[in-house]
């Protein structure tokens, strides 16, 4: 998983796509955080993309690490709704804190389960991983 963390964080910018009904859904995030042995990804419970995840909690992930290795993750995800866990994550976002807080409602951390993340790079064996 910490392997898993660190590509994402080098990214900066990874692609979480999410279902809406019958629609694909694909947006740009950057949180990634490791709690308790978990990795987490943080948005607005206001945002469509919560509701989206909260109606169908089965998402991917797509990262792109320089030109020649790239990322996927399938994984399913569980909201987290304690305070130490939003905590936790805005404490690496100090840019976030001006709009989340650890005690607001609207704060929305989720976790990755039974995640199987592939990591892909031109003429090698993909490597995957599962957390």
């Amino acid at each position: 998983m910490q392997e898993i963390y660190d590509f994402l964080k080098s990214c900066g910018t990874y692609y979480l796509a999410t279902v809406d009904k019958d629609q694909p859904r694909v947006r740009p995030f950057g949180t990634v955080d490791i709690f308790e042995g978990k990795l987490y990804i943080q948005t607005g419970k206001s945002k469509q993309v919560s509701k989206e995840m909260q109606a169908n909690p089965k998402i991917e992930i797509c990262a792109l690490d320089g030109e020649t290795r790239w990322l996927r993750i399938s994984a399913t995800v569980v909201r987290d709704d304690r305070v130490e866990a939003k905590k936790h994550m805005l404490d690496g976002y100090p840019n976030l804190q001006a709009m989340y807080s650890a005690e607001d409602d609207n704060t929305e951390v989720l976790y990755l389960k039974d995640a199987t993340a592939t990591i892909t790079e031109f003429g090698k064996e993909p490597k995957v991983i599962k957390f």
